[in-house]
């Protein structure tokens, strides 16, 4: 199925694609994947690959990636086995690599081929299968992203690495194999965004019609899915229509439904202004329990209308009614209240509150994001330069180059004070270790301060990471500030609401106001905790990321590597 979406700038089209993200990371019937760069259409395929497989790294729930499910559901279709994601991750696989080595990997895909002979490329199982171990996930993901890892780790996994001369060929082969297998078990969403920039391809291609005809192939050759694409309508009108073919593409970038046609958002007219308002203010009366004269009062409808014909966006009808209302005398009935709802002055609020609605009832993949938590915290941050803090007058904020590790750097105090902060919310393994072994290495990355963000207790048997840990809170004099929802949570939606910034038609001056009226940052605990004086002791505040359960009795008992497989 493809759906098209076009829209003038500011009419809502990435916000749109926003909540179909958030809706789809609730449920488990589908995968979103999101492509909005295109930095050499050249080579689209190599590119769309990554960004495929970097959509399906993403966390959707503590710890878990799509991989790791699709990976357990193969391994449950093709064994007859019923184990979740976790078990599999945690206990399962570790135990049979340590009792069978890799070749338990090898027989099971075998078994998998036999359940699934429409998948060609053998190899593409075996990795995904390796991304349920904690110490081969990173090869995996970077060997399903097209990219080359050591020889050596290649031939203990069993993965031959790509040529540079195949490369798009084989790019393109491979999305085609990795979309049919997660389609099996979900329904990818797959997302093309931005396709409005000026760059050409080599062919004279644009970007919207390079990826319009990447679309058609896709569609040509998917089992399952749903295409989505978000342009403007000069775009759509001026490139998408030219191409050769054209008829053909178009056939697959749209509904039949829609009769051929993108779907338009559109400015307000004037009728939707008249009943978007008089919604607004039956929610009020309602909540009153009060009937007015009519349903607009106080409001004028011919002024409405009026107001209507500019075509406004909805943030222009909410400063409209908020700079609109009636004089109190002139609301007779004493019964009703003499000021209608009142609307904010500062525009931010609407919006600000309808992110944290969406943030209300968060599923655990919220705090899984450790990308959009730690944009979040420096974004945050940077509202504080030039502010004093905890004792800390912060001075600038910086990134850690080529490092993918450690989050950011806060600087203050005339350079006397540089906090590295790290939010880590992966289960133990080699990867904490390793960003904790960063964290404590003030010298190589010029910091005065290690700060762990996270809300997970470190195994006990996890000894490199407890070692380095110890170090960074007893001998290094750094922090572990518990990372708890509602203290990130108004934090994540003003960020939100800094992103879809274009479209809420909002100034980063708006926003940065608002922030500090509000004293959304300045007030915030974890903001608080990071600047403050550190304790030098675990917090007693964290979730058990352990789970008990159940071995399978052919990976206990068995000697014969068949494993009932």
């Amino acid at each position: 199925m493809g759906i098209t979406i076009t829209a003038e700038k500011g009419l809502g089209k990435s916000h749109i694609i926003s909540r179909i993200r958030h809706q789809l990371q609730t449920g488990n019937d589908g995968v979103f994947i999101y492509m909005s760069k295109y930095d050499n259409l050249n080579k689209i395929q190599c590119q769309f690959l990554e960004s495929v497989t970097s959509s399906l790294r993403a966390s959707v729930r503590p710890n878990i990636m799509p991989f790791q499910e699709i990976a357990a559901e193969l391994i449950n279709e093709a064994i007859g086995w019923k184990y979740t994601t976790e078990q599999y991750i945690r206990k399962i696989f570790p135990t049979l690599l340590d009792k069978y080595s890799h070749k338990v990997v090898d027989k099971l895909r075998t078994n998998i081929e036999i359940k699934k002979p429409n998948i060609s490329n053998i190899y593409i199982i075996q990795a995904i299968l390796w991304t349920l171990s904690q110490n081969h996930i990173n090869p995996a993901n970077f060997w399903l992203s097209g990219k080359e890892i050591p020889e050596e780790q290649a031939q203990l996994m069993g993965l031959p690495n790509i040529t540079d001369g195949d490369k798009e060929t084989q790019s393109l082969n491979n999305v085609r194999q990795i979309l049919d297998i997660v389609s099996d078990y979900r329904v990818p969403v797959i997302c093309f965004d931005e396709l409005d920039i000026a760059d050409i391809a080599d062919n004279g291609f644009t970007a919207a019609q390079v990826i319009a005809n990447l679309s058609k192939d896709l569609y040509n050759n998917l089992t399952k899915g749903v295409l989505l694409l978000a342009m403007y309508p000069e775009t759509w009108r001026d490139q998408v229509n030219y191409l050769p073919q054209a008829e053909a593409v178009i056939d697959r970038l749209v509904s039949e439904k829609s009769d051929r046609q993108p779907i338009e958002l559109r400015y307000l007219n004037a009728d939707h202004v008249v009943a978007l308002v008089q919604t607004w203010l039956q929610e009020f009366y309602q909540k009153y329990q009060q009937i007015p004269p009519h349903p607009l009062y106080p409001f004028n409808e011919n002024k409405l209308r009026e107001f209507g014909k500019g075509k406004p966006t909805i943030r222009a009808v909410l400063k409209w009614c908020a700079e609109n209302f009636l004089q109190k005398e002139t609301i007779v009935d004493p019964h009703i209240p003499p000021h209608p709802p009142k609307i904010d002055p500062n525009p931010v609020k609407a919006f600000f509150l309808v992110e944290l609605v969406h943030l209300q009832n968060p599923d655990d993949s919220l705090l899984e994001d450790e990308k959009n938590i730690s944009n979040s915290l420096k974004f945050c941050f940077e509202r504080l330069i030039g502010e004093t803090l905890e004792g800390v007058t912060i001075e600038k904020i910086e990134e850690f180059i080529n490092d993918n590790h450690l989050d950011f750097k806060i600087i203050g105090n005339q350079q006397q004070v540089k906090i590295g902060v790290d939010v880590l919310q992966q289960s133990g393994g080699v990867g904490v270790t390793t960003a904790l072994g960063k964290l404590i290495d003030y010298k190589s990355f010029d910091i005065t301060r290690g700060c762990l963000v996270r809300s997970k207790k470190i195994n006990n048997n996890a000894a490199k990471a407890r070692k380095n840990l110890r170090k960074l809170l007893k001998e290094q004099g750094g922090e572990w500030v518990s990372l708890q929802f509602q203290d990130i949570k108004p934090l994540l939606a003003i960020f939100s609401v800094w992103e879809n910034r274009d479209s809420y038609e909002l100034t980063d001056d708006q926003i940065f106001e608002f922030i500090k009226q509000r004293k959304i940052v300045v007030t915030n605990p974890l903001i608080k905790e990071i600047l403050s004086d550190p304790s030098g002791q675990e917090p007693d505040n964290l979730t058990d990321d352990d789970l008990p359960m159940r071995i399978p009795q052919s990976a206990d008992n068995s000697d014969d590597v068949k494993l009932n497989i």
